[in-house]
């Protein structure tokens, strides 16, 4: 009895975050309207999310002409076209929450999803109205789809690359199916059994949650506090307590 009024009190006081801004990117190789199997696993956060308050949006990194490249706008730098700066970045920066997805190729990453990250750490030289690095007070996570290993090896590496420009990372910030070994059914093809498996839906509604309940609590105060990271007090000489000279005695 105890433990069903512990559920039924759980379930009556899930937080609302109508205040959250959040992006879904797919990296997906597929353009639309391709079904994407990545794109499956990822409606599932998406629709949770969107229960919880938080404004959604959500795109295909392939839909859109974007130049290869580490600069913000790869149009300065040789390429005729590149709808970064005009399509994808600002709903990038105007979210609290991104979450990348995308399929596993030979173990790793796709070739899109890399994409995104160079184009991530392009922007990483710009900065927040308190003079730290752009991405600071936000949240990211991770969604991975395949017929083989890698959704370790992959999370590693992409939410390594997301705290290293400015993300933070919350517990338990990524997730994902992966099929039998070989050309098996992928993850929305019937009979797969993706949908309906326990282990990713769990670990999907953990990511969501742990996402939503991060960003809120940074949202709420005020982002990561200034003092210690700010770029422009360290250009302008303020070394926030370091000593690059210690008397060793």
């Amino acid at each position: 009895m105890a433990t069903e009024t512990s559920a039924q009190s759980t379930a009556a006081e899930a937080p609302r975050y109508d205040g959250l801004k959040a992006v879904f990117i797919n990296c997906t190789l597929k353009k639309s309207p391709e079904m994407s199997h990545t794109q499956g696993l990822m409606d599932k956060s998406i629709d949770l999310m969107r229960s919880a308050g938080v404004h959604v949006d959500s795109l295909r990194f392939v839909d859109h002409d974007i130049a290869i490249g580490v600069y913000p706008d790869m149009r300065e730098h040789g390429w005729e076209k590149d709808a970064w700066m005009d399509e994808v970045w600002p709903l990038i920066e105007a979210a609290d929450i991104l979450v990348i997805g995308g399929p596993i190729w030979l173990g790793d990453n796709s070739s899109v999803t890399r994409m995104l990250i160079e184009r991530l750490y392009a922007m990483s030289g710009e900065f927040n109205d308190k003079g730290q690095y752009v991405f600071y007070g936000k949240v990211g996570g991770a969604l991975f789809t395949g017929n083989e290993d890698g959704v370790k090896h992959s999370a590693m590496s992409l939410l390594y690359s997301l705290q290293h420009i400015g993300y933070v990372i919350p517990p338990a910030a990524d997730a994902g199916w992966l099929g039998e070994i070989g050309p098996g059914p992928s993850y929305l093809d019937e009979g797969s059994g993706g949908p309906e498996n326990d282990f990713t839906n769990r670990n999907t509604t953990f990511m969501s949650w742990n996402l939503m309940h991060l960003a809120s609590i940074l949202k709420n105060a005020g982002g990561v506090p200034a003092y210690g990271n700010s770029r422009k007090e360290w250009n302008d000489g303020e070394r926030f307590g370091f000593d690059a000279n210690p008397e060793y005695r």
